[in-house]
């Protein structure tokens, strides 16, 4: 018998004008956390896709307990007790939490003794002893489409717990708990590990790397760089095998320098009595507000109030001086606000769309010829432009956005918002489940357009995110804004303290 429960070797895979992987490679030992690392594009997601099934091999070979397998589809992989959970979550909201959990495996049985139907009643019997194992307390029948993202990415994790599986592929599972959720997700893998279940980890947060790993493996451009010891490991060592250099900066220099108050909130109150009520801030020229939170806070509920997404029942905006009526987001777009939402996948890039129509769909107007046809021309400079600017990698303005990876498809939306030349931008989660060197070049854009006198809002969970970002942070709890301090200076439980504020 091998001492790795699954092997990877000398897997390659190829798509159109991109070298995905080459000669990448993967040891898990069972009862093992083994981390997989690399910045955005490294071919993590590729490799592990490799392995459920979702991607065929240009070339390589998988072994389960030493001998040869053929891994042709996930339900093949999950027959072999290959289980995935996904870093960008494909629910089906109008269903139940149950029906979500066994989705492609309901429980059957013979109705008049042989037609087969679902057995209802046994699946969410069992769904229920499924929550109750990993300690959720939802209910089974609940719609899907009712829960929040971080209560979405725990039914997942749930999800792949109940299959049984021998080896369990977690790619960022933590980039939307909060960490009591992460504490309770910790308390599962541990109970995992010891059933003797490998697991492999994709995350970008390094604490909990170092917490919770045994191996680490770290990819760089496709190819397979080495596999330490977690104990052997540190931080900045981590981050110069990932990205090839020393990163001897987290955040960039402060050099924008705050002026006029240009966006004011005044007692804005949300139509739903559980949501944001009677907030008021002010954003400042070339400031960035950090907005910050516990989870359920209320933060992009806010937001999407203020963008015309969701109703207000009270409350002026007003942006140099003047009153804004948004009833809806092209009153917001117009007047010149812009928002990068929070899931990307579902709410930000069109996937099947190319680089060049997401970044220009919302400026088209300004490409008209005699208002009736789209300048190609312009609009092509108009991506080339911000391809360059921006460093987004891709092999063409015509490569679908979905094939990019996170750090890129996001520059490609900030893009897109930039194009409309917006006085005020807002961010949620701008590097949820980007690496820590495309983070950077994030940052080092978000802080330019301060510097050019844009007013930002960063709504971020990443403690030393809002710390090292903001100027000013303005901290909210359970709907209400609780106070706000000056980013200069500003302590963790300064921010915790506000943040756990409630009535």
């Amino acid at each position: 018998m091998s001492e790795y429960l699954l092997e990877m070797k000398n897997v390659s895979k190829a798509f159109p004008g991109v070298q995905a992987l080459s000669n990448a490679q993967l040891q898990l030992k069972p009862g093992h956390v083994h981390a997989l690392m690399g910045e955005n594009g490294a071919g993590k997601s590729t490799l592990m896709k490799c392995m459920f099934g979702i991607y065929k091999m240009d070339k390589g070979q998988i072994y389960i307990d030493g001998q040869p397998v053929t891994i042709k589809d996930p339900m093949e992989a999950l027959s072999k007790g290959i289980a995935m959970v996904h870093q960008e979550l494909q629910p089906i909201p109008a269903r139940t939490i149950g029906e979500n959990i066994f989705l492609g495996r309901y429980p059957m049985k013979k109705l008049l003794g042989f037609i087969p139907v679902v057995d209802h009643d046994k699946m969410y019997d069992d769904t229920a002893k499924l929550l109750k194992k990993v300690k959720l307390r939802f209910n089974p029948r609940q719609m899907e489409g009712t829960l929040s993202i971080s209560q979405m990415q725990l039914v997942e994790i749930a999800k792949a717990v109940s299959a049984n599986c021998r080896v369990l592929i977690l790619d960022e599972p933590t980039s939307s708990l909060t960490q009591n959720e992460v504490e309770s997700l910790f308390n599962i893998i541990e109970d995992l590990k010891n059933e003797g279940v490998a697991i492999v980890y994709i995350s970008h947060k390094m604490d909990e790397i170092l917490r919770i790993s045994d191996e680490v493996t770290i990819m760089r451009d496709g190819q397979y760089i080495g596999t330490w010891e977690a104990k052997e490991l540190t931080t900045a060592s981590i981050i110069t095998k990932m990205v090839g250099r020393e990163l001897k900066n987290l955040y960039p220099p402060r050099e924008n320098v705050p002026g006029e108050v240009v966006f004011e909130v005044k007692d804005f109150t949300s139509i739903n009595p559980k949501s944001f009520r009677h907030v008021s801030f002010n954003v400042r020229k070339g400031e960035i507000l950090g907005i910050g939170g516990l989870v359920g806070a209320q933060r992009t509920e806010l937001m999407e109030g203020l963008f015309g997404i969701r109703s207000h029942k009270a409350g002026k905006i007003f942006l140099h001086g003047k009153e804004l009526k948004v009833n809806r987001p092209k009153d917001a777009i117009d007047q010149g606000v812009a928002l990068l939402t929070e899931s990307r996948r579902t709410s930000g890039i069109m996937g099947v769309l190319s680089v060049a129509d997401n970044i220009s769909i919302s400026s088209l107007k300004k490409y008209l010829d005699y208002n009736i046809c789209i300048n190609s021309k312009k609009v092509e400079n108009l991506v080339q432009e911000n391809v360059k600017k921006m460093n987004i990698k891709t092999p063409s303005s015509k490569t679908q956005i979905q094939s990019l990876s996170g750090g890129n498809q996001q520059k490609v939306i900030i893009g897109r918002w930039l194009a409309n030349d917006p006085d005020v931008l807002i961010l949620d989660e701008p590097t949820r489940g980007i690496d820590v060197g495309a983070k950077y070049e994030i940052y080092c854009i978000i802080a330019d357009l301060a510097k050019q006198g844009k007013s930002v809002l960063m709504i971020t969970s990443e403690m030393g995110e809002l710390l090292g970002m903001s100027d000013r942070i303005m901290v909210m709890c359970d709907g209400k804004c609780t106070g706000i301090i000056d980013g200069k200076g500003a302590t963790q439980e300064q921010v915790m303290a506000l943040a756990t504020q409630f009535d």
